[in-house]
C-alpha cells in the first residue's frame, strides 16, 4: 500500500515521525462498538420507557418502592433517586414532541430507538445489537489475550501503581498537558485503568446482567440471579453500568478533541499516529 507523501517543514525542523498504533482488530472493534452501544443504548430508553422504575431485589412492581424512577404529575416531569425529587419537565417525564403534543413518557422519541413508542420493537434492536456485542466483546478479548495487546498495551506495570506516578497523571489531565513524543503512542495509567474497566468489567456485566434478566436464562443458568441478587437488581445495575459507558464515552469524545481529533481519529482508521513533538523543556 502506498504511503502518503511527507509533509513540507521548515528547514531544520524535526520530521513528523508516524507510528503503527492501533491494529485492525482494535479500529474494527472501536467502531462497531460505536455504533452497536448506541443503537443498545437507545433501544434500551425504549425498554425502560415501558416501565421507568428501578428496584432491588427479585421483584419489583407499581406498589413497590422504587429507588429510581422518571415520572409526570398533570404538570410536570420529575427523576426521583431515593427520596431526592429533580424536576425535569420538558426533558424527561413531560416534554413536547415534534408535533408539539404533550407526552409522558420517560425519555423522549428523540433518545430512543424506534422514535414512536414500542416494547416490542425496542426489544428487537436490543435483542440483536446485544449479540453483536457478546460475540464482538468475546472475540476481541480472546485476540487481546493471545495476541499480545494485552501484555503489550493495557498491561499496568508495577512503578504505574505508584500513588506518586497516579497523581502525576492526574495533574497533567487537569492541566490539559498531553503527553509528546515517544510517550503519545503509549496508554498512560488513566488510559490502561479504564480501557480494562470496560473491556473486563463494564460490558461483561452490561451481558450477564442482561442475562439474569430473561426468564428463560433464569431457568437455566439460575447461579445468575443468586450473583446478582435477583432480577429487579441485575435491571438497576444494568442501567448504572449503561450510564457508566455514556459517561465513558464523552470523557473519551472530550480528551480526542483536546488531544488533536485529527490525529486521533486518522490513527483509529488507519492506524497511524503522528507522534507530537517533544516539548521543550
Amino acid at each position: 500500500m502506498a504511503q502518503p507523501e511527507a509533509p513540507t517543514v521548515p528547514p531544520g525542523a524535526e520530521q513528523p515521525r508516524r507510528v503503527y498504533r492501533h491494529r485492525l482488530p482494535t479500529r474494527i472493534w472501536h467502531w462497531v462498538n460505536a455504533v452497536t452501544l448506541l443503537i443498545l443504548l437507545m433501544s434500551g430508553l425504549m425498554i425502560f420507557n415501558a416501565h421507568p422504575r428501578l428496584y432491588w431485589g427479585q421483584y419489583g412492581a407499581n406498589p413497590d418502592h422504587a429507588w429510581f424512577a422518571v415520572g409526570a404529575t398533570p404538570t410536570t416531569g420529575f427523576v426521583r433517586i431515593g427520596e431526592t425529587r429533580i424536576e425535569t419537565t420538558g426533558v424527561l417525564g413531560r416534554w413536547t414532541d415534534a408535533k408539539g403534543v404533550e407526552q409522558t413518557w420517560a425519555f423522549p422519541g428523540w433518545a430512543t430507538i424506534p422514535t414512536k413508542y414500542s416494547l416490542a420493537d425496542g426489544r428487537r434492536w436490543h435483542l440483536f445489537f446485544a449479540w453483536v456485542l457478546a460475540i464482538g466483546l468475546t472475540l476481541y478479548m480472546i485476540w487481546t489475550a493471545i495476541g499480545g495487546h494485552l501484555r503489550r498495551d493495557l498491561h499496568v506495570r508495577r512503578h504505574e501503581w505508584s500513588p506518586r506516578h497516579i497523581w502525576h497523571d492526574i495533574r497533567d489531565h487537569v492541566r490539559l498537558r498531553f503527553p509528546k513524543g515517544e510517550a503519545a503512542a503509549r496508554y498512560n495509567i488513566l488510559q490502561k485503568l479504564s480501557y480494562i474497566g470496560v473491556i473486563f468489567v463494564l460490558l461483561p456485566l452490561m451481558i450477564f446482567t442482561g442475562l439474569t434478566m430473561s426468564p428463560g436464562m433464569g431457568a437455566a443458568w439460575p447461579w445468575l440471579l443468586d450473583i446478582f441478587g435477583g432480577r429487579q437488581s441485575a435491571r438497576s445495575l444494568h442501567f448504572i453500568a449503561a450510564w457508566l459507558l455514556v459517561a465513558f464515552f464523552l470523557v473519551h469524545i472530550v480528551m480526542v478533541l483536546l488531544a488533536g481529533p485529527v490525529n486521533e481519529i486518522r490513527s483509529m482508521v488507519s492506524g497511524w499516529f503522528r507522534l507530537p513533538p517533544e516539548r521543550d523543556e
